[in-house]
């Protein structure tokens, strides 16, 4: 199981925390909100996302299926802190439409995932380089909810 057959079942996982965060749309709220000039536009997201879930899963597949690792893993408790966290903050900012708490959640996410990157890169270096875009997207999307909150 720990084999190639395992791959697609991880970025499935991965995915999942993509699909719950889809049910929350930007909508006409985000619409109506200042944002900075640099804001990418809405079709950016859908394209970036699946990639980057692509990267995720690959990253938790190359760890998971080393013999000296399991689920129970210091680092696997981090990835799936992460994705959990990746998931709420869709939830907070589009669904609930808190702002300032999605900015606190964000920077929670990114330290989670670089707990997770570091960690990963000690046990396998190309599943660490997988998560290097990730943290550099969700690095500029808390600089993009840091942008929103202050002109809102």
């Amino acid at each position: 199981m720990k084999k190639i057959a395992g791959l697609p079942v991880w970025i499935i996982v991965c995915s999942l925390a993509g699909v719950f965060g889809a049910q929350f749309e930007p909508g006409t709220w985000y619409e109506l909100l200042q944002k900075p000039s640099w804001t990418p536009p809405n079709w950016v997201f859908p394209v970036v996302w699946p990639i980057l879930y692509i990267m995720m899963g690959t990253s938790g597949w190359l760890v998971w299926r080393m013999d000296s690792v399991s689920l129970s893993n210091y680092e696997f408790k981090w990835f799936f802190l992460q994705l959990i966290l990746n998931a709420l903050w869709s939830w907070l900012f589009f669904g609930k439409h808190y702002i300032s708490t999605g900015l606190a959640e964000i920077l929670l996410l990114w330290i989670a995932i670089a707990f997770t990157l570091l960690l990963f890169w000690k046990k396998n270096r190309l599943a660490g380089l997988l998560l290097v875009p990730y943290l550099l997207w969700i690095s500029f999307a808390s600089a993009l909810n840091f942008a929103i909150w202050q002109l809102n």
